[in-house]
């Protein structure tokens, strides 16, 4: 599964100005409630109190604005901005929930699909995967989780926020269930 992260806005969403080289600037993935489109919407730190959430927040991280360079790949600022969200989400000061704990599972593993990050084993208790990021060589501890069909269904919802839900028909929810109950193995 590929997320389709929104690029940065060079403008604050609160105050409309726009963004200083290195500011700091508060990013939420939002599911507006009108349309059930995904839109990221950035801040000034200092403006965050002012700004009221149109919608279902998925997840907030803060980072420091770089312009964008001309002729700059699209593809490699998305990339950019997953591995921000997981670097931002896998912070050891941060404090996740247990919805943000299995996102930061599945970003570490579509990150490691493409190689910006590469696993370095796991911690002497044996609760967390340790990754190293490609750039930084920077270790970060990301809790071990079963990657079973429970585990998705369990993200499937967090998830939905910012890559949206499947559309099911009748037609194909019946289909659905006898495929589902056929398949074994991991999805």
């Amino acid at each position: 599964m590929e997320m389709n992260l929104p690029p940065m806005s060079p403008r604050c969403f609160v105050t409309d100005e726009p963004f200083i080289e290195d500011e700091r600037v508060v990013s939420h993935l939002v599911r507006q409630a009108s349309d059930e489109e995904i839109v990221r919407i950035d801040v000034r730190e200092e403006a965050e109190p002012n700004f009221e959430t149109p919608g279902r927040v998925a997840c907030r991280w803060v980072h420091d604005y770089k312009a964008k360079v001309a002729g700059e790949n699209p593809e490699r600022e998305m990339k950019r901005t997953a591995e921000n969200l997981f670097l931002t989400l896998a912070d050891p000061s941060a404090e996740l929930s247990v919805d943000d704990g299995r996102l930061v599972q599945f970003l570490a593993l579509m990150l490691e699909r493409k190689r910006l990050i590469k696993p370095k084993g796991r911690t002497e208790d044996g609760t967390k995967d340790i990754y190293q990021h490609r750039g930084t060589k920077g270790l970060y501890e990301v809790a071990v989780g079963e990657l079973d069909p429970e585990f998705f269904i369990a993200v499937q919802e967090h998830l939905s926020v910012l890559v949206g839900g499947p559309k099911v028909t009748a037609e194909g929810a019946e289909g659905k269930g006898n495929e589902t109950a056929e398949r074994k193995g991991p999805v």
